[in-house]
């Protein structure tokens, strides 16, 4: 049987959001922007009428406001954005139980088992959109596909390029109109992989799509493998409800306000860090195995920094453990460059119930007494209880206690 998918968009997700917020900005170009005092100055959104002219997601804000000086700049309320975004989950889930928050903006519906109750898909999708606009006061755009990945395809390719801002992409139309696409249009393929790709003359998706697939699969494994069943529009992936909530690994990563070139500056991000990523573990009740650290040089050009792990004896949900183990991958790899960005995840995840006890080392009055101060920064906010380190001038937590994201809450 054949499956209906629906990619639904958020048009402009943060920036339409403000402006539902405040009428007053309706017919302004607007952008939301992070602030480059923190060095975040980067444009996260732009209005249909701020893209009008030329403004565009990811670039500068100087850059911004030099196409558009009369720019409204909103800093982000990412705690709005959640809100709003679970709200049209709610309206979505009135069409069908299964429904997968892909980000913030985009959430993938699965109608094939009540696409009989209206006449065609697009009517359905017209259905959505227009229930989603009056009760929000946000655009969206739907791609329509037998799978997920050609739902998005259509979605990015085409959806958002048209008057109706609804497309379909499946097997009656797939060469007709995405083999011709630029190899860049197909879904994962970023700039390393476009460059590879058409150094190999694979300028088009057509051309990845009748390229033999042993070849791909020589080159880069199974990966290469799954590039060539995108670009055939070959996926099988279900969508499954709240995958969001069944993660493989808890990480948190920022890029500093400045270079830290001081090992104690540096030791003060890393123990921020990770109590924030096991309070974030012991939140969904997992236990962790294996320590990320993630560092990047202030030498962006250069990709000069360094991203290793180690696995633990034991896992666990404890910062001081998740620190510990950081130090020793940094002590170990860092070579003395001024550091930008700091990242550190916890991974190969399990409940905290399938937990081995041991005899000589048992953590539970250590994870109970981290459980409480977690309750009294969950009552009191997260700046109750820090570590006197986060009050030295390196220190991020009281910064990083007002965002969400990386961004203003």
């Amino acid at each position: 049987m054949s499956r209906t998918i629906f990619l639904v968009d958020m048009q402009s997700f943060y920036a339409s959001v403000e402006k539902v917020s405040h009428p007053a900005l309706q017919n302004k170009p607007v952008i939301v922007a992070g602030d480059p005092k923190q060095r975040s100055g980067i444009v996260l959104a732009a209005c249909p009428l701020a893209k009008k002219f030329g403004v565009k997601t990811a670039e500068s804000l100087w850059e911004a406001k030099a196409k558009c000086p009369e720019l409204e700049v909103i800093q982000p309320h990412m705690s709005l954005y959640l809100k709003v975004s679970y709200e049209i989950t709610k309206i979505l889930e009135q069409y069908s139980d299964l429904v997968e928050v892909y980000s913030v903006d985009e959430q993938f519906l699965d109608v094939t088992n009540t696409i009989h109750l209206f006449k065609t898909k697009e009517q359905l999708a017209k259905q959505i959109h227009d229930e989603i606009f009056e009760t929000i006061g946000v655009e969206s755009r739907i791609g329509i596909g037998p799978n997920k990945v050609l739902a998005k395809m259509a979605c990015d390719n085409f959806a958002k390029k048209n008057r109706t801002g609804v497309a379909e992409l499946n097997e009656s139309n797939l060469k007709s109109l995405l083999w011709p696409l630029p190899i860049n249009a197909l879904f994962g393929v970023g700039g390393r992989m476009r460059v590879h790709l058409t150094n190999m003359g694979l300028h088009t998706i057509g051309n990845l799509a009748q390229y033999p697939v042993k070849w791909l699969q020589k080159r880069w494994g199974i990966n290469g493998e799954v590039l060539w069943r995108l670009a055939n529009g070959i996926d099988q992936s279900p969508v499954v409800p709240r995958t969001h909530q069944t993660q493989k690994a808890i990480g948190h990563h920022m890029t500093l306000p400045r270079d830290y070139e001081a090992r104690e500056d540096i030791y003060v991000v890393i123990k921020e860090l990770s109590e924030e990523v096991a309070r974030r573990v012991r939140k969904q009740n997992y236990l962790g195995l294996t320590v990320s650290l993630q560092v990047q040089s202030n030498r962006f050009k250069e990709k000069l920094g360094f991203n290793r792990q180690l696995t633990l004896r034991e896992p666990t949900q404890l910062g001081r453990v998740i620190n510990e183990t950081a130090k020793v991958l940094f002590d170990k790899y860092w070579l003395g460059y001024p550091v930008r960005a700091l990242g550190i995840s916890l991974a190969q995840l399990m409940p905290k119930t399938e937990r081995q006890l041991s005899f000589f080392d048992d953590p539970t009055e250590e994870e109970q007494l981290a459980i409480m101060i977690d309750r009294i920064r969950e009552r009191y906010g997260l700046t109750a209880i820090m570590n006197a380190s986060s009050l030295l001038d390196a220190g991020q937590a009281r910064i990083r206690a007002t965002k969400i994201g990386g961004h203003n809450r």
